[in-house]
């Protein structure tokens, strides 16, 4: 198991982007949450098999209604995700 935390940059917030990413969460074995930054950004904490993760990040960054709106993101290595079950969007 490995965990990731995601900022993602560009015109993330007020595009349906976290409904997408939760949606997009179902079709992979994953766990955490997506939340607004009051900076513009969006935070994504991700936990899962690598393949599962990396795939995941794959599909919003490339593949997704919304990849077009990131800019730019930024992974990093994170501690396991404690107690994390399902995923959610964190207001």
């Amino acid at each position: 198991m490995i965990s990731r935390r995601v900022i993602f940059e560009g015109r993330v917030q007020g595009v349906g982007f976290r409904y997408t990413v939760k949606d997009l969460a179902r079709g992979f074995d994953v766990t955490g949450w997506v939340k607004n930054l009051p900076d513009g950004t969006v935070e994504l904490q991700v936990a899962g098999e690598a393949a599962e993760v990396a795939g995941f990040i794959r599909e919003i960054t490339e593949e997704s209604p919304v990849s077009h709106h990131i800019k730019n993101h930024h992974v990093e290595t994170i501690p396991p995700l404690e107690e994390a079950s399902g995923f959610r969007i964190e207001r």
